[in-house]
């Protein structure tokens, strides 16, 4: 829950930055930025892992691309749907994806993840330590073996 709790300030910090840096998104106060917060993470959820599917040739062609576009009509449609939260345009709207994206990026990077390591054991020993297995056998594994988009 804690770490559902950080993405979300992490997303509301990219917004806010979206809202100062990019003309033509403005947001009025806290609770519209919080509704579209989590609308955004509703999005991202639900309605982004069915739009990538669908359009996935068209991803495929421009490249990746099709990714920003994709961000950009979920930002526009949040500013259609929550009162207080204005997006002008396309552009504006592919701005404050970027803004957001690079901000999630970034941030996350500094907060890093809180997945605890995993254990890789060899063939034939158990995952308990024992006075005959030595400690060297064990090694530790990175989280990051999984891309997360």
């Amino acid at each position: 829950m804690t770490q559902r709790l950080v993405r979300w300030a992490i997303l509301a910090l990219g917004v806010a930055l979206a809202t100062r840096i990019v003309r033509g998104i403005t947001c009025d106060d806290a609770v519209a930025l919080a509704i579209v917060v989590l609308l955004l993470s509703f999005f991202n959820t639900i309605l982004k892992p069915v739009l990538l599917l669908f359009t996935l040739p068209f991803i495929i062609v421009t490249m990746g691309l099709g990714v920003i576009v994709i961000n950009a009509l979920l930002f526009l449609l949040a500013g259609k749907l929550v009162q207080g939260f204005d997006v002008q345009g396309f552009w504006p709207a592919v701005g404050g994806s970027l803004v957001v994206s690079i901000t999630n990026f970034v941030v996350s990077r500094f907060v890093g993840r809180h997945t605890p390591a995993l254990r890789r054991t060899t063939p034939g020993t158990s995952d308990t330590p024992t006075a005959a297995a030595p400690r060297s056998r064990r090694t530790t594994r990175k989280p990051d073996d999984v891309i997360d988009i």
